[in-house]
């Protein structure tokens, strides 16, 4: 029998390589399965992981929106890399997909005030010379405060 924290990180571990391989979030039914669990378990863990801001669950459900630094929804960050497409939560984290992927790519959004396409490139995992600026409306300290909204 797994201890709490250990379940609690393979249902997390089991998000992050579904959500890397195939683009989107398991169900709770899938992370069960996979882990030999129940749904209970599964959706129980996924509230403790959500409260120790290891995930970010959908607002009344226990459906993963964000694993950060990936998105499970697509959001205005596109991170093209290693041939794939998988989308941040803002610029911050786009740039965390290709840290944690190791691979050059390109993070594509549009520009908040006028919507003029923009983009950043990361090679051999560093950020390419480029113009603009990165702006966080929200001090990082109040980040949690509302996560899906920052």
């Amino acid at each position: 029998m797994l201890d709490g924290f250990e379940f609690d990180t393979r249902v997390r571990l089991h998000v992050y390589y579904h959500l890397l391989g195939s683009g989107r979030a398991p169900t709770a039914a899938e992370t069960a399965v996979a882990l030999g669990a129940n749904e209970g378990e599964v959706h129980d863990a996924r509230r403790r992981l959500h409260d120790a801001h290891l995930l970010v669950l959908a607002p009344g459900s226990t459906e993963v929106l964000m694993a950060n630094p990936l998105s499970a929804v697509p959001t205005a960050f596109e991170v093209d890399a290693g041939g794939r497409t998988w989308y941040g939560n803002c610029i911050w984290d786009s740039l965390g997909v290709a840290a944690m992927l190791g691979v050059d790519a390109t993070v594509r959004t549009p520009c908040p005030c006028c919507s003029e396409p923009m983009s950043v490139r990361v090679e051999s995992q560093a950020l390419a010379p480029s113009e603009g600026v990165v702006h966080f409306a929200v001090p990082a300290r109040h980040w949690w405060d509302d996560i899906g909204y920052t």
